[in-house]
């Protein structure tokens, strides 16, 4: 299990505010660094994929519980 340095919760926002906001959390992390990130949009888990594919940083864990998603990332640079 990874070691979680940040958490945002973006439960009740919609695309595009929760790519916004991690874009903007993950800038204060040092590289290897993991962020949580909860979100409720069900476009999220499309957008995560695809941001992290576009940015290189590295999607470590998707789950759901519920309509909550959790996911775990890791920046690679």
């Amino acid at each position: 299990m990874a070691n979680i340095h940040a958490k945002i919760d973006c439960i009740g926002l919609f695309c595009p505010m929760p790519i916004v906001k991690i874009r903007e959390a993950i800038k204060a992390l040092a590289v290897g660094e993991v962020i949580e990130m909860l979100a409720d949009d069900p476009a999220s888990e499309a957008d995560m994929k695809s941001w992290t594919k576009r940015t290189g940083h590295e999607l470590l864990e998707t789950s759901r519980n519920a309509a909550v998603y959790r996911f775990l990332v890791r920046k690679t640079r």
